[in-house]
């Protein structure tokens, strides 16, 4: 096994390339993520969803990923950026197309120290959903619609693969049976300090406590209502709440945690630019992505799912590297 030291801690990760490349375990997680990006296509398209080829790079990218940087290109003599996430691109295609998607790469230079969660990867892929017109109670419903298809789909397809590599059919049962659970921000928050975790109330559920909420229950769940300052300057801010956002994250069970995170978006140029300096972001920096908001864009609500995530909670794997054919572990370089 490959070892990388980060931050004090050994860290076991994937061998070299080509001995990973022919493990059991791997040929087995990739054919039940082909089986799971095909389900996630059929269940899109037959919802009337676009499908469109991501960008890239750009002169701007999400600034929304936690501790997360991106990277720097020069675009014949322009500071671009590397995608860590299409978000921006995603929501302004809504000017051509009501119901889209994306599978999208992205690259984000992770802390060191998230290597060691099981859950991280500086390249990774992402089921990127976007729709016009929709409340976050519908992007919810899509991206719960979504994952009960794949599923399902996948138990049907390869049950073989999923029994080789130990994962029971009914460790989905009450996933497949139930609607899901909502929990706010607030009770997440609250369920977490009854049971001792200094959860902060003003910041995003931690790793730690997103794990213990997704090992105590038997289906995922979502988490909704995080506070303004948390997320993104997209994310909608309630207007009968102020200070909370309508926005969701959608936890696995069984200790895998976020598998999505969406919510409603922010469509109006003056409230854009306010929350922009809210948040410490330079207007200027975004100005092809304003100069469309300001020309309109529709309201809407989108989501994204990480597809390395998916694929480890449906193989049940304890890292996303091993669901990664070419792993780049947060501060371990590799080919």
């Amino acid at each position: 096994m490959h070892h990388g030291d980060i931050a004090g801690t050994t860290v076991q990760g994937p061998s070299p390339l080509g001995e990973h490349l022919r493990t059991p375990a791997l040929r087995s997680a990739m054919l039940v993520q082909q089986e799971a990006l095909h389900a996630a296509r059929e269940f899109l398209r037959d919802h009337g969803f676009v499908e469109l080829l991501p960008p890239l790079m750009g002169p701007v990218t999400d600034p929304g990923a936690r501790g997360a940087k991106p990277i720097d290109v020069d675009y014949y003599g322009h500071p671009y950026k590397l995608m860590t996430s299409a978000y921006l691109y995603k929501q302004v295609s809504l000017r051509g197309f009501e119901r889209l998607f994306f599978i999208a790469p992205n690259v984000r230079i992770e802390p060191p120290e998230t290597a060691t969660t099981g859950r991280h990867l500086v390249e990774f892929h992402q089921i990127d959903v976007e729709i016009a017109g929709a409340s976050r109670e519908e992007a919810m419903e899509t991206a719960s619609g979504l994952l009960k298809h794949v599923v399902t789909r996948v138990c049907e397809r390869v049950p073989g693969v999923l029994r080789d590599l130990g994962r029971e059919p009914g460790f989905f049962a009450e996933l497949l049976a139930s609607p899901f659970g909502v929990l706010t921000h607030a009770e997440a928050v609250a369920r977490l300090r009854d049971q001792g975790h200094p959860q902060s109330p003003d910041a995003e559920i931690d790793w730690v406590g997103e794990r213990t909420l997704s090992e105590q229950t038997a289906r995922p769940f979502f988490i909704t209502d995080y506070p303004k300052g948390s997320r993104g300057f997209y994310d909608r801010e309630n207007a009968h709440e102020p200070g909370t956002l309508r926005n969701f994250d959608l936890i696995a069970h069984g200790g895998y945690g976020e598998l999505v995170s969406g919510s409603e978006r922010e469509s109006d140029y003056a409230t854009m630019i306010a929350r922009m300096r809210e948040s410490a972001e330079n207007p200027a920096k975004y100005d092809w992505y304003l100069r469309n908001v300001k020309d309109g864009i529709p309201f809407g609500s989108g989501f994204g799912m990480g597809v390395e995530r998916l694929v480890r909670f449906l193989t049940g794997l304890d890292a996303v590297w091993k669901v990664s054919a070419y792993p780049k572990l947060p501060g371990v370089v590799a080919p």
